[in-house]
């Protein structure tokens, strides 16, 4: 896989992280952006298949994320 770090990414990386823990930081916020758009996907979908699935209020959907975030 490759892929190319904006410099001034780069920079502040350099700068606010470790040297041994570079590759950790990079991992998380990777992992953390991933299961942003891995949510965001799945509410698309939700709502693209709204018309055929049961209502939910407010609330069901929350306490649905919430499980949904804590499983993870």
């Amino acid at each position: 896989m490759n892929f190319l770090i904006e410099e001034a990414i780069c920079k502040d990386l350099e700068r606010l992280a470790p040297a041994g823990k570079r590759s950790q930081v990079v991992n998380e916020a990777l992992r953390k952006e991933l299961d942003h758009i891995s949510r965001r996907n799945a509410v698309g979908k939700l709502i693209e298949s709204s018309s055929a699935m049961k209502k939910m209020t407010t609330r069901e959907i929350v306490e649905a994320l919430t499980q949904d975030r804590d499983s993870h």
